[in-house]
């Protein structure tokens, strides 16, 4: 992705320019000063609205004129996955004299689109993950960079970090294969088919192993979630001997399942999540994880946002892709 392709943040040179009146007419009409006429004002405010011009930070006297205030936007800080992305880009916001405001959106579309409606007046940047459709994104973010986390930019407005676990998948379902291991299930975090389910499906089928549909049961993204998913799928198919699950906090939750079932791990069923969490060394048995670098995930979303917002060259997207490994662990 070239810097050609990233907007120009407006300024209130811009609207100057478009309205056909001094910088400091802006100003005053953007102020309601009352010493310029209405039709003027109109004009000023028409031309700011058509730019998408969002008054700086600085021009507010909110900040010194040497300091960048990312926004760090993500879902659910009582998740460990995000928080541990969150110390990630603090570290790296840190070492970069930034600073940090974080936003929790509880998961909740509805709050998302809430903080969208205030956070593009009080940053410089945003990082983060969202789910709301480009439109909302640009309309809440106008001239300001933003780095998605986890999520394909369909324009060149954003740009976007991916993650790959396509390969760890297969190396976890690979392994599974290898103990034997034919009736493998999988504990989704959506009822429809996640990026997650579709890469075990692919991992199952290059193995030879064929997932009966009834192997993939949905859950929320919580412990309790997970072991949720986990009691319906045994349920129905107590012969399923092992498991792959949409995240690690989802994983926990099936080795406390796993228990009340009277089930050993790994010996009676075989438990991978997806993370890599530190969590997952804290639980017994050790849980085994596709693995993702947290801390870095974070860090090369505020090295995007820092370019974008000095002007530098920003990374291509090939250098904006984390991959994901197997760790194994005690359960698998």
């Amino acid at each position: 992705m070239s810097s050609s392709t990233e907007p120009r943040r407006v300024t209130i040179h811009d609207v100057a320019r478009s309205a056909g009146v001094s910088r400091q007419t802006v100003s005053r009409a953007l102020n309601d000063k009352a010493e310029i006429d209405g039709s003027t004002k109109q004009r000023v405010l028409d031309a700011a609205r058509a730019l998408g011009y969002r008054p700086s930070r600085f021009a507010r006297g909110l900040v010194r004129p040497d300091t960048t205030t990312i926004g760090l936007v993500v879902p659910d800080l009582l998740n460990p996955f995000f928080t541990e992305v969150a110390s990630g880009a603090l570290e790296a916001a840190r070492a970069r004299g930034r600073h940090v405001v974080v936003y929790d959106t509880t998961d909740d579309p509805a709050q998302e689109l809430a903080t969208l409606e205030v956070i593009g007046s009080q940053v410089d940047a945003v990082v983060g993950y969202f789910t709301r459709p480009e439109d909302d994104l640009d309309r809440g973010t106008a001239g300001i960079p933003v780095v998605l986390i986890g999520r394909e930019p369909r324009t060149p407005r954003f740009s976007g970090i991916a993650i790959d676990g396509e390969e760890g998948v297969r190396e976890a379902v690979a392994h599974l294969v290898s103990r034997g291991h034919r009736r493998i299930g999988m504990l989704d975090g959506q009822p429809e088919a996640t990026v997650r389910r579709q890469w075990f499906l692919r991992a199952a089928a290059e193995c030879g192993v064929r997932v009966h549909p009834g192997w993939v049961t949905a859950g929320a993204q919580t412990v309790d979630g997970g072991g949720s998913a986990l009691a319906t799928l045994l349920a129905a198919h107590p012969d399923v001997t092992a498991v792959f699950a949409f995240n690690d906090v989802m994983a926990i939750g099936a080795l406390r399942e796993a228990r009340r079932f009277g089930l050993r791990v790994p010996a009676d069923l075989a438990v991978i999540g997806f993370d890599g969490l530190a969590l997952g060394t804290l639980v017994d048995p050790e849980l085994s994880s596709v693995a993702i670098d947290t801390r870095a995930l974070g860090a090369l979303a505020v090295e995007q946002v820092e370019r974008l917002v000095t002007g530098a060259t920003p990374l291509p997207p090939g250098e904006l892709v984390v991959r994901a490994a197997l760790h194994l662990r005690e359960s698998a």
